[in-house]
């Protein structure tokens, strides 16, 4: 509580967000920022506390809250720019997935057989190589390029994981075995 507040104004300065967490009000946010001013003019605590009519103590903690704040507030921004820029870079790995791949040999498509040419008989008919002759083809699907976006998605959604905080911490335990061995000394004179 400052020097100048009354108990209902310090209690209005602290107020109470939905998770009944304290939050700053805009009037603290002011007095905060004026304490940071000060401090990075050189003025001790005890002198910003006697300028902004408050404790020494006080005066530490409007700084502090002060310069969290200005560094949250650029975190958060930074955060949210790679959020959307992650959020494009899916969206193109999504249409790469999304997409129909094709098998390409040396600049041309490859085909597959879908149905062979028969003869009334159910014989399947030879080209003049010998060769099956083909009634039906389609273009050979290729799945490279659909496992590369699948691995680029996994990748895009463990950074978004990772920026948001969304995995748990990872516990490792770790022991450790002392043995000590008394070089030297008879254990029976002792």
């Amino acid at each position: 509580m400052t020097g100048e507040q009354s108990p209902a104004e310090h209690q209005t300065a602290l107020t109470r967000d939905g998770r009944g967490r304290f939050t700053r009000s805009l009037a603290t946010a002011k007095r905060d920022a004026e304490a940071a001013r000060l401090r990075s003019r050189g003025l001790s605590y005890r002198a910003i506390a006697a300028e902004l009519g408050m404790e020494a103590a006080s005066a530490h903690e409007a700084v502090q809250r002060a310069l969290k704040a200005t560094v949250a507030e650029p975190a958060a921004d930074v955060r949210q720019l790679e959020l959307e820029r992650l959020d494009t870079m899916h969206n193109a790995a999504l249409a790469v997935l999304e997409r129909e791949h094709v098998v390409v040999s040396g600049s041309k498509i490859v085909y597959r057989v879908v149905e062979y040419a028969t003869d009334g008989a159910g014989n399947i008919l030879l080209d003049e190589d010998g060769h099956p002759k083909a009634a039906r083809i389609e273009p050979l699907k290729d799945d490279a390029p659909v496992l590369r976006a699948v691995e680029t998605l996994l990748k895009i959604q463990a950074r978004r994981a990772a920026l948001l905080g969304l995995d748990a911490p990872v516990k490792a335990e770790t022991g450790v075995t002392l043995n000590y061995n008394i070089v030297g000394v008879d254990l029976e004179q002792l």
